[in-house]
């Protein structure tokens, strides 16, 4: 869907005057704060997803939309509400496959395959089962980002704080044990606890936030630029700083540009941040090219000088 404007804006080589057109639109003003928000918060919730190698698990919590809205709408209650039930009951399953037993990485995503597969199924029923439409259900899957109320704002912005919050004081225990669950073990850390609290807090966020921006594009967010800046920053605090960064102008490019076409939000945003993922892993690998080219001849001058003090041993 378009934007919903009169007269087809243009854009034109003023920047600063194309910004100007769309932050006087009050409806473009609450989606470039939503926006901002989801990126800010799912890409902080998607840095250690992806560090933990939980993407299938987070692609799986997100695809709990289908059960979550057609069995609501099967019960006769709002959606968002079999949305996060499902949601939880997903995280606290596939909790039980996740660490403290020592299962390998297969067992892992085999078990989270088939909590998958039972909820697709489960949804597939609640869906033949329904005769009416499931308007609820598409909007869950696309978003109304473009639609976005003050109300719909202040409540995503207590969501996103409490999820930080959470994350914040889980954040240094969560990084040991997805770095080396082991040693995390060894100093008394549960484990087990902490991963299904992170999968929880995963599921109740993306529960949250794809009421208004649509599953597809917050896992799109949750994935993407996270997996981008781990690949260009080793270290937490800039890895996570560039996580936002790039979950940022994403959203902001993605809005800007959606303004000025007949094209979703939600298609630009994803397509920038999968752009930038791509570049990443090009800087990457040129970066690692020139450094094999320039490790043979930096060893050999290396080899041609004598040890320290003339001594060769």
């Amino acid at each position: 869907m378009g934007i919903p404007m009169q007269a087809e804006p243009t854009l034109s080589l003023n920047l600063l005057r194309d910004a100007g057109e769309v932050l006087k639109y009050h409806f473009m003003v609450n989606a470039l704060i939503a926006g901002s928000v989801v990126a800010v918060m799912a890409g902080l919730l998607g840095w250690f997803m992806v560090l933990r190698r939980e993407t299938f698990a987070g692609h799986t919590l997100a695809m709990m939309a289908l059960p979550g809205a057609s069995g609501a709408a099967l019960l006769g209650i709002p959606a968002a509400w079999g949305y996060f039930a499902f949601c939880g009951a997903s995280a606290l399953a596939i909790g039980r496959t996740s660490g403290g037993e020592g299962r390998a990485w297969n067992e892992q995503s085999a078990s989270i395959g088939a909590v998958q597969a039972l909820a697709l199924a489960l949804g597939f029923l609640f869906v033949s089962l329904y005769h009416g439409v499931l308007g609820d259900l598409e909007n869950l899957l696309f978003g109304t980002f473009l639609g976005i109320s003050d109300g719909q704002v202040l409540t995503l912005a207590a969501v996103a704080g409490c999820s930080l919050i959470a994350l914040l004081a889980l954040g240094r225990r969560l990084l040991l044990v997805s770095v080396d669950p082991d040693l995390a073990f060894a100093r008394g850390v549960g484990v087990r606890a902490l991963s299904v609290a992170f999968l929880v807090l995963l599921g109740l966020a993306v529960a949250a936030t794809s009421q208004i921006t649509g599953v597809l594009l917050v896992f799109a967010l949750l994935v993407a630029p996270p997996a981008a800046a781990q690949v260009l920053a080793v270290r937490p605090g800039p890895s996570l700083a560039l996580t936002v960064a790039i979950g940022l102008i994403s959203v902001w490019l993605g809005l800007g540009i959606s303004y000025f076409s007949v094209y979703p939000a939600g298609f630009f945003i994803t397509m920038i941040s999968f752009g930038l993922y791509v570049l990443a892993r090009g800087a990457a690998w040129a970066k690692g090219r020139s450094a094999r080219r320039a490790g043979p001849a930096f060893a050999e001058s290396e080899l041609d000088q004598p040890p320290a003090g003339g001594v060769i041993a």
